[in-house]
């Protein structure tokens, strides 16, 4: 009789990959970050740690988990990124995403949109170092997997690193071991989340100094790292880097890290794409528009002859009722015989 392999990993290879994993991410993104990105994005990097968008703890316990939750195993080593401030809440939506199979829970305290601010969660906890380090406490004691913190370098024209190192502090007293430190203030009042990311200026100091005060926690960087040597240039130095818009607006280049920190070689873009096509099929069968899959697919070809045209087919033939995978591939053609004019 043949028996089928294990579908799940023994605990000691998940446990190994989810610690190696350490090195790159991929940022929780609101609107981005979905199942179907982030199938893509294991693709591109078989060994990145790959997040959720933020999920707001009542969400978690109240709302339609498999919409929420669900994920396809390939994505491991995967974290839920949830939102709030109440512990006994968060406390609980942790324990429902060690339930449902995730490998980490991460605490968002650097999301500076208006919705975050008026329920008290993102950013403006960096103000509360205690009310997030109860929090952490209280997600730590409810499960065996680590427990991470997310959070900016302070809030509007805060500029004290005692007062950063102190919030850190008090997260890491509470059982948190890893820090994702996006190097810049979160400006709550006159910018848009938007302006967040970009207008407030990058400190990559202060986390490289975090490292050397703080050398037993786990510190990752994040914000502006939009390049291969950007992103390396931090490396040793620091635990890890996490790639943020550069991962989805630039995807391939999400895979050439991953290659230079693996050694593994480069894949063409229209093979990594091609080895989406089960998944993709997978997902057409069961009712899914393809429109929900391709537009994490746009930036593929970013930057390369061709790229527009691939962008453009797939935006505009993807809304069309029965659209499938035989788009993709007419994509393709054109932008290879786009490429081709440009090599003759």
């Amino acid at each position: 009789m043949h028996l089928h392999p294990m579908t799940t990993q023994p605990a000691t290879d998940a446990t190994a990959r989810y610690a190696a994993s350490l090195r790159l991410s991929v940022a929780p993104m609101m609107d981005w970050t979905d199942r179907h990105c982030r199938y893509f994005h294991r693709l591109l990097a078989p060994g990145a740690r790959l997040y959720t968008e933020m999920v707001h703890a009542n969400a978690v316990i109240h709302g339609d988990r498999e919409r929420l939750l669900g994920f396809d195993g390939s994505e491991h080593p995967l974290a839920l990124q949830l939102g709030g401030s109440d512990p006994a809440l968060l406390a609980q939506a942790a324990r429902i995403a060690q339930e449902w199979g995730y490998d980490e829970v991460n605490l968002n305290c650097g999301c500076p949109s208006d919705r975050v601010q008026a329920g008290r969660f993102g950013a403006c906890l960096m103000r509360e170092p205690a009310l997030v380090a109860e929090c952490v406490g209280a997600m730590v004691a409810a499960v065996d997997i680590p427990v991470t913190v997310k959070c900016r370098l302070g809030v509007d024209d805060d500029n004290d690193y005692e007062n950063f190192v102190n919030f850190v502090d008090q997260s890491a007293n509470a059982g948190s071991v890893m820090f994702v430190v996006h190097a810049r203030n979160a400006w709550l009042k006159g910018l848009s989340p938007k302006e967040n990311r970009e207008v407030p200026p990058l400190r990559y100091d202060w986390a490289h100094r975090l490292k050397a005060d703080r050398p037993q926690l786990q510190i990752v960087l994040n914000g502006g790292l939009a390049t291969v040597e950007a992103a390396q240039a931090q490396l040793p130095a620091l635990d890890g880097v996490m790639l943020g818009r550069a991962a989805y607006h630039d995807p391939y280049v999400l895979h050439q890290l991953e290659a230079a920190q693996t050694g593994a070689p480069l894949q063409s873009r229209e093979a990594l794409l091609r080895a989406m096509q089960p998944y993709i099929e997978a997902q057409l069968a069961r009712g899914l528009a393809l429109k929900h899959i391709t537009r994490h697919l746009l930036g593929l070809f970013h930057g390369q002859p061709g790229g527009r045209a691939f962008r453009q087919i797939l935006s505009e033939g993807s809304h069309r009722v029965g659209a499938d995978w035989s788009l993709i591939d007419q994509a393709l053609a054109v932008t290879r015989a786009q490429a081709e004019r440009v090599a003759a």
